[in-house]
């Protein structure tokens, strides 16, 4: 497993140790699991291919959307 040296102002560190103990996890684990979660919210590469232009059931349609009010003006 790789291992990753950063640095970070006194107070960050601090906030972060606080963040870590209160998920009953160590400093290392919390980053690791922040890392993951940020990489992890990207789109597969294949994402819209798979999902988008893959109904199969009949053409959906739009409802009538009726008439618009007529409204007084502000002015």
């Amino acid at each position: 497993m790789a291992q990753i040296h950063c640095y970070v102002p006194d107070d960050i560190a601090a906030q972060l140790g606080q963040k870590a103990d209160k998920k009953h996890l160590s400093v290392s684990k919390y980053l690791a699991n922040l890392v993951k979660k940020d990489i992890a919210s990207s789109w597969p590469d294949d994402y819209f291919e798979q999902v988008f232009g893959q109904w199969q059931g009949e053409t959906l349609k739009r409802p009538e959307q009726g008439q618009y009010e007529t409204r007084e003006s502000l002015d």
